[in-house]
């Protein structure tokens, strides 16, 4: 009896039980680190405008193989003919085409300034560097059409502010310059076959025009500075207050983000790349 007990006892032991919930619960198991959140790229900034809520804003006008340009400002108010567009009272000397044009249309992707009559003077299409518009007259006049500060080049532009006519902001004589991020600024020496441009003081001269405004160029902290006295409208509403070297090339960036780019062409001088529009050329000054 005793051993029939025995066996009976090491059979139940043996048999499997169904699970009992502890008293304690168990300790969670140690989970691994979270990944750190990736961080969001920083919108594109376009050059050029997508839809008509971009367009607003200042742009130059130059007719290409001359010093003739002017800066103009494109507003939403709707006019006699179009869109209003706004300019001194000099740009009709400058580009005698002005004394014909009453306003300006958004056309696929592209502007259009038009007659009191609405029938377009000026048929402006983009460039294949998307930076800047060119319209081709019959009698082989070029003109181009490049964007200083527009709505578009704005972060989130074209939205909230689309019902908002832009209006040209006034430049101070002297620009502060912003701080350079430490993978922006210029290397103190560079692998590129092209010798980077020296840090100091750059006129900038347009086509016949010489020294139409200078700029200084910080070699510690990559800013850039407005000479007081300049009187290039172009420059100043591009407001540039970054610079940088890489590949060959010089990128001036303004203080809302748009940038261009240039090259050297000899002697201490950079020309704009692509040539677009009024000769852009900085040359270096003692």
């Amino acid at each position: 009896m005793k051993l029939a007990s025995a066996a009976l006892l090491a059979a139940l032991a043996l048999s499997p039980w169904p699970a009992v919930a502890q008293d304690t619960p168990e300790a969670p198991a140690e989970l691994a680190p979270a990944d750190p959140p990736a961080l969001a790229a920083p919108p594109s900034l376009t050059s050029l405008p997508e839809k008509l809520g971009q367009a607003p804003g200042t742009w130059d006008l130059s007719r290409d193989g001359t010093n003739r340009r002017c800066v103009m400002t494109l507003v939403l108010d709707s006019g006699e003919a179009g869109r209003r567009l706004r300019f001194p009272a000099g740009c009709r000397r400058a580009l005698p085409i002005m004394n014909g044009i009453a306003g300006w249309l958004f056309v696929d992707s592209g502007l259009h300034f038009v007659d009191k009559n609405v029938r377009p003077i000026l048929e402006f299409v983009r460039r294949p560097d998307q930076r800047s518009l060119v319209a081709k007259l019959e009698n082989g006049e070029h003109y181009s059409l490049v964007p200083l500060d527009t709505v578009g080049m704005r972060p989130n532009g074209g939205t909230a502010a689309e019902a908002e006519p832009a209006v040209a902001p006034t430049p101070s004589p002297l620009q502060a310059a912003a701080p350079l991020p430490a993978e922006l600024q210029p290397a103190a020496t560079t692998t590129n076959a092209v010798p980077g441009p020296a840090p100091g003081v750059y006129a900038l001269d347009r086509f016949q025009e010489r020294d139409t405004c200078r700029l200084t160029l910080d070699g510690t902290g990559g800013g850039v500075r407005l000479v007081p006295g300049c009187h290039d409208g172009g420059l100043e509403v591009f407001d540039p207050v970054r610079w940088r070297y890489a590949n060959g090339r010089m990128t001036l960036t303004a203080k809302r983000g748009h940038s261009i780019d240039l090259v050297p062409s000899g002697d201490g001088r950079w020309r704009r790349d692509p040539e677009v529009g009024t000769t852009f050329v900085l040359r270096r000054v003692e």
